[in-house]
């Protein structure tokens, strides 16, 4: 009976493994689908900077933008030349007050992009799963996509990611879904 109980626990063990959360990498196409066919379970959410957007653009598919950092336009960082980047100190409670607003619960499919997704998305998806959101997710290549290493098109963002993958983006953003500090 000892063996039994051993294997038992084995199985269990491998069934518990079987149900962990969700892979944390998905397509930007597998994304639109979701959101496309409203499934209940997932929450879409631009995590980039406002600014950031107004010059890159957005697409009117995310449910929400919050970002994951945030620049400090009064710190100046010299050796890469840029602002300061903080992390948004409430994004965990704003990403759960918003699965509240919605009706979902903390175990919903939360649903990351940023430009690039390596440099927020996938470290904002992390960050999540690490506060109790087991299911976040982050979209590959991110908004913009990889930039193209040779040729004369080098440096420039014009493979893979969302804007790149023929899905619907616009230089416009959408005031009713965007991060404001007044509101």
């Amino acid at each position: 009976t000892a063996m039994k109980n051993y294997l038992f626990a084995l199985v269990l063990g491998v069934a518990a493994l079987g149900a962990q959360a969700v892979e944390m990498e998905i397509s930007a196409k597998e994304v639109y689908e979701k959101v496309q066919g409203n499934d209940p379970g997932v929450l879409f959410v631009d995590v980039r900077d406002p600014l950031e957007i107004m010059f890159t653009g957005f697409t009117d598919v995310v449910h929400v933008n919050i970002p994951y950092l945030l620049a400090d336009r009064t710190r100046w960082e010299d050796e890469r030349s840029i602002y300061r980047l903080y992390r948004n100190p409430d994004f965990v409670a704003q990403i759960k007050a918003e699965l509240a607003r919605r009706g979902m619960k903390e175990d919903a499919e939360v649903i990351t992009l940023c430009r690039s997704g390596s440099e927020r998305g996938k470290p904002s998806a992390q960050f999540l799963r690490d506060n109790g959101l087991p299911n976040a997710r982050y979209v590959v290549n991110g908004f913009q996509g990889s930039p193209v290493k040779d040729g004369p098109q080098a440096g420039l963002r014009i493979v893979n990611g969302w804007q790149n993958s023929g899905l619907p983006w616009s230089a416009k953003m959408s005031p009713g879904k965007m991060f404001r500090g007044d509101k």
